[in-house]
């Protein structure tokens, strides 16, 4: 998880992790600073093991659909607070786009195929969820190529999350590094982007809440910090310990419109 949001360590004490460490469980390489053409060093589809994670992602779909976790999920996306932001996030479009940073590797471990769940689930549930693009630096061929079996289109940039919402979006980014999440407010820093986005990732209250002195972590979550003000975040409940590692301290982030003078001035290198 993005730095400060802290984890649970396996003696059972809670950690903080800065934004360039690797948490357990989720294989996350250090992005690439500039955004260019991405190709997996694995380029080869390997048809049995692509039959082994189609029944793998199979199997994750039917356990999360048939899980209370998902039966709150539902409900509370389906609640009018919540859904009242949507409508406001979509204004006069039917469907927003739904767009997946650093989902991890859905071959090698479990938790990101629960997260790739919920986003196949809420598309299924939906008619307001458009298309799904996925990026994620470590996905294989192989896994690429399930994806799209699964009409999810593959990205071939890293945009870095780094994409302006020039329509509405639902940037679907659980546990992906702070710097990412401040790459999106920066590319978005107005209020008419701003208002087309909403955000499922890390707690940005637990992001304030965890602010410390430390030089990279305040670089890391500058943005962050700076966007409470103008938040509504909507804080999911895993209900199960299933579900724990792959949605812990996850929220649903909205973004008030309004004008641009109600956002922080940051004019600092690198805002």
């Amino acid at each position: 998880m993005g730095a400060p949001v802290k984890n649970l360590s396996s003696d059972g004490e809670w950690t903080v992790v800065l934004p360039s460490k690797r948490r357990q469980g989720r294989r996350k390489p250090k992005q690439e600073e500039e955004e260019k053409p991405w190709k997996s060093d694995d380029l080869e589809v390997d048809p049995q093991r692509q039959a082994r994670l189609k029944k793998k992602m199979e199997i994750s779909i039917n356990k999360i659909e048939s899980s209370k976790f998902y039966t709150a999920l539902i409900e509370q996306l389906k609640s009018p607070e919540v859904s009242e932001q949507f409508r406001l996030v979509l204004g006069t479009e039917t469907q927003l786009q739904m767009v997946m940073y650093g989902i991890g590797s859905i071959e090698a471990y479990e938790s990101p195929r629960f997260q790739l769940s919920i986003a196949i689930l809420m598309k299924r549930e939906f008619d307001w969820v458009g298309n799904i693009e996925v990026f994620d630096p470590v996905l294989s061929a192989t896994e690429s190529s399930v994806l799209e079996s699964m009409g999810c289109m593959v990205l071939s940039v890293n945009e870095q999350a780094r994409r302006e919402a020039l329509k509405p979006t639902l940037f679907f980014m659980p546990h992906c590094e702070a710097n990412l999440y401040n790459n999106l407010l920066q590319a978005n820093w107005r209020m008419d982007r701003l208002c087309r986005i909403a955000l499922f990732g890390n707690s940005f209250q637990m992001y304030e809440e965890q602010v410390t002195v430390d030089p990279e972590v305040i670089r890391a979550t500058k943005r962050i910090i700076a966007a409470r003000k103008i938040t509504s975040e909507f804080a999911i409940e895993t209900v199960s310990d299933d579900y724990f590692p792959a949605f812990h301290d996850s929220s649903w982030h909205f973004f008030s419109s309004g004008l641009d003078s109600d956002l922080p001035l940051l004019v600092s290198v690198g805002s």
